[in-house]
């Protein structure tokens, strides 16, 4: 949906590859910058919830006026909603070291994965409702209207989800880890990096995939310049992904807590891997249901196990800062494959789902052959 929008305020590939960037990386980005600063929290709840807010459920608020604005004004519109747009994402990523620890504390690690599975797959399902209501609005309304009651629509569930987050209960635990500036924490992760070897393997792995998936915020924009698909289709579209992702998330989640985070995350390259094949070589728009289902099962795998299995590389003391480290290392990955993504586009939309695919492959090759499953790393020859 948010690709669609930006591209009927601007001709121009440029805004939908910064929202590609902010999609794809800006949540990622910011946490190595307040891990250390988690680290020290005896409790992690308060800043999700009470940072949280200014963060990433304001802002989603502040879209609905932009996108007003933007039936008016389009280039005013356009830059309001990417101030707004990545203001919800940076935000969300500072707190996010906060949020999965918070997660590994009230969740034990053997039924992570088929909760976060469960609840990923409900909230899809959800999501499923509001695709099909997309779908209606768009075909209904006319432009920027039909937008402007999808963000609205959003941001009352984004704030509903934060009222159910403040109910939840977290133990208090020790602080272990001694202070230090910032400026020695950043100086301490080389060593940290050099001395696991495991988990320097993972972020290789990890920045592949994640790489890999540089092609996924034009998908939508090719769809509609190559076959001329009408805005209703496009919802119909994410409607599909939609549940690939909730089936993704409730499979892969089961199947991690039974046989590791690892498995799951090459399923996930699989699966990228074949949508962007496809995506190359489709000689009719029927064949993009088939991609966006492949992108959804592949974003649900990598929803569960690629932010979970970090939780199992570290300590419980120092899992703010892996999350951190992980994060951060995916995010500068993530937001400049979109760029690189600009630049294939410009030359040949093939050119540019052709190297994603072959990405996705190299990434499932090193998740097969060099990552060890955390969980059971005695046991992994």
């Amino acid at each position: 949906i948010i690709p669609l929008f930006v591209s009927k305020l601007s001709s121009s590939m440029i805004p939908v590859g910064l929202v590609a960037m902010l999609s794809q990386g800006g949540w990622f980005l910011p946490q190595l910058f307040s891990a250390n600063w988690v680290e020290r929290l005896p409790r992690r709840k308060p800043m999700v919830v009470n940072l949280g807010f200014f963060l990433e459920r304001l802002p989603t608020w502040l879209l609905v006026p932009a996108a007003i604005v933007a039936g008016v004004w389009p280039l005013l519109g356009l830059f309001l909603f990417l101030i707004f747009f990545a203001w919800r994402d940076l935000g969300g990523g500072f707190v996010g070291p906060a949020w999965q620890d918070l997660v590994a504390r009230v969740i034990p690690v053997q039924r992570r994965g088929s909760y976060w599975g469960l609840t990923s797959a409900l909230g899809t399902g959800l999501g499923l409702g509001a695709a099909s209501l997309s779908a209606w609005l768009l075909a209904t309304y006319p432009f920027p209207t039909g937008f402007v009651f999808i963000f609205l629509l959003a941001a009352v569930a984004v704030t509903v989800s934060w009222f159910f987050l403040a109910l939840a209960r977290e133990p208090a635990q020790e602080v272990r880890t001694p202070r230090t500036s910032q400026r020695q924490f950043l100086s301490n992760l080389p060593g940290l990096l050099r001395a696991d070897e495991r988990f320097r393997r993972f972020l290789v792995a990890y920045g592949l995939l994640t790489l890999g998936g540089m092609g996924l915020g034009f998908v939508t924009v090719v769809a509609i310049r190559r076959f001329g698909v009408a805005d209703s289709t496009v919802g119909i579209y994410t409607g599909v992904m939609l549940l690939g992702q909730g089936l993704g998330s409730l499979f892969f989640g089961v199947l991690a807590d039974r046989r590791g985070h690892k498995l799951s995350l090459e399923w996930s390259a699989a699966a990228f891997a074949l949508a962007f094949l496809l995506a190359w070589l489709a000689p009719a728009p029927g064949w993009y249901y088939i991609v966006y289902f492949l992108l959804g099962l592949g974003t649900g795998a990598r929803l569960v196990s690629g932010l979970l299995v970090v939780l199992e590389y570290a300590q419980p003391e120092r899992r703010p800062t892996y999350v951190g480290v992980a994060n951060t290392t995916v995010g500068l990955i993530a937001m400049t494959g979109p760029l690189l993504g600009i630049w294939l586009a410009d030359i040949s939309h093939d050119l540019l789902f052709a190297l994603s695919a072959i990405i996705s492959l190299a990434a499932l090759a090193v998740l097969h052959w060099r990552v060890r499953e955390p969980r059971w790393v005695d046991t992994v020859t």
